[in-house]
């Protein structure tokens, strides 16, 4: 078994209006079954999903918030504009996206982005990597899976790491229930994330400073799949989410 990894080079600052298909093409020879992976913020810019916080009037609950945070209030209503539940607001703020996406403060992004701009995320993650996906189709004449990434932490662990918000041509979750382990014994529960994995290996090379590359190509899976797909594949329903649970109870303490 063998995968490869690498970057796709000479991607410029992207701006509104772009061609992130047509980037990607003109840069690298796309094979069938690549899975391209593609950053976030470089979508919500080619969609003009950029804003300044001149531009927005904080409410009660946003100056609350931001005063307990000692931030903008500004941008602590950009938040809440973003998402359809506040699960934890002190000393993070941690929310539902209208997207379905769990994230710290809506995924508002200020890191690769021109001054005095704030990136949102996709609005439509998973059509965004469609839209992409579709088009390197046609450029390409081949057939490959895109996932969006974002940089997310983790509950229970320091550190931020890639994970998949959107996916197209690929189902994010690798299903091993009913598969039999190394002594023959049937497995019951094991599903794997394969969407993240594959985002986090990617994000080794993409980086995250001033010398990160927003694209990179996974060559090597046989993942790609007819199937329409969905990242909210892998997202728990609300009555098996316990720490869901756990932080709305909390919240009424």
């Amino acid at each position: 078994m063998k995968m490869e990894i690498f970057t796709v080079d000479n991607v410029p600052l992207i701006k509104e209006g772009d061609d992130i298909a047509g980037i990607i093409c003109k840069n690298c020879e796309v094979m069938d079954n690549d899975v391209i992976i593609i950053a976030s913020t470089i979508v919500a810019k080619a969609e003009g999903r950029m804003f300044k916080l001149e531009d927005i009037e904080a409410g009660e609950d946003a100056a609350k918030i931001g005063k307990k945070h000692g931030i903008d209030e500004r941008f602590v209503q950009a938040v809440l504009d973003r998402s359809k539940e506040i699960l934890v607001d002190f000393p993070i703020i941690l929310v539902d996206t209208k997207n379905g996406h769990t994230c710290i403060k809506a995924g508002i992004d200020d890191s690769n982005v021109e001054n005095g701009f704030l990136a949102d995320l996709p609005e439509d993650p998973d059509a965004s990597a469609r839209d992409i996906g579709e088009d390197i189709g046609k450029l390409s004449g081949k057939k490959v899976s895109v996932i969006l990434t974002d940089t997310n932490g983790r509950a229970f662990k320091i550190g931020q790491t890639g994970i998949a918000i959107g996916v197209h041509r690929i189902h994010p979750i690798k299903n091993w229930i009913g598969e039999k382990d190394l002594f023959g014994k049937v497995l019951e529960v094991t599903e794997e994330a394969i969407a993240d994995e594959i985002a986090g290996a990617a994000n080794l090379l993409m980086g995250e400073g001033d010398g990160g590359c927003p694209v990179a190509i996974i060559r090597g899976l046989d993942l790609y799949s007819e199937d329409e797909t969905s990242v909210k594949e892998m997202y728990r329903s609300g009555r098996e989410d316990i720490i869901k649970k756990g932080l709305r109870c909390l919240s009424k303490v």
